[in-house]
């Protein structure tokens, strides 16, 4: 098996020593950035199946990296590192795109633990071809997995890797209402309590992109009280 490679873009050399050698003992193939600039271009110009980021970089900081690798085409998985007081910043960074965060002072087994659930959920996926192969048509809403890709009346729909994660797992149970809870704990992982208001934010921000009046949403709709589920409209045929 090709072994996983893993960027680290950590400026605290101690840190990323440490993290490199822990990563290199489980057999992965590590590369450490100790900027911003080096971090960008190495995030964005090769291929990875992780990158750690630290949020506090000189030059770039690690949440304009985020910002940066989730525009392009290959989705790779991100988790970042914070400090205990930057709150703002780890809400910033899942709202970016970030798979998860672990909070320094951390602990070894904490880290290699979430990066093996990083990888299991990734593992999982790819263990299910009749989800990655099957085009969901809910109304005019058409998902594509395998592509990760969405159309709304054969429009193109935009979407961040979180964001298609989010509105794919809706549309594998149509009419189920979940939880923000629940919906952290599928999409995002374990480890996100408190941070609900992602799921808010992120809801608001597909609404805006998939409905015709995102205030009176005909898909994504909210169950007061509960949570949200994905209501399936009539097929119109029709254009937006």
């Amino acid at each position: 098996m090709k072994r996983r490679r893993i960027l680290v873009v950590e400026d605290e050399q101690d840190i990323a020593e440490l993290i490199r050698l822990h990563l290199s003992d489980q057999h992965y193939d590590v590369t450490v950035a100790g900027d911003g600039h080096t971090g960008l271009r190495l995030a964005t110009l090769e291929k990875w199946n992780l990158i750690i980021l630290d949020l506090r970089l000189p030059g770039i900081d690690g949440l304009e990296i985020c910002r940066r690798v989730r525009t392009t085409v290959n989705y790779t998985p991100i988790l970042m590192l914070t400090s205990k007081s930057s709150e703002l910043d780890r809400v910033l960074g899942l709202e970016l795109g970030a798979d998860d965060y672990v909070t320094k002072p951390f602990s070894v087994l904490e880290l290699m633990a979430r990066v093996k659930a990083i990888f299991r959920r990734i593992e999982t996926m790819d263990a299910s071809p009749a989800d990655t192969e099957n085009i969901l048509q809910i109304g005019n809403l058409r998902i594509d997995p395998a592509t990760r890709s969405a159309t709304v009346f054969d429009k193109p729909v935009e979407l961040t890797a979180k964001e298609f994660d989010l509105l794919l797992h809706f549309a594998k149970t149509p009419g189920r209402v979940y939880r923000r809870a629940e919906l952290l704990d599928s999409v995002w992982g374990y480890g996100h309590e408190g941070y609900e208001h992602t799921v808010n934010s992120h809801i608001n921000r597909l609404r805006s992109k998939i409905e015709k009046d995102s205030a009176n949403p005909e898909y994504i709709v909210t169950v007061w009280g509960v949570g949200y589920k994905l209501h399936t409209p009539a097929f119109s045929g029709t254009t937006k």
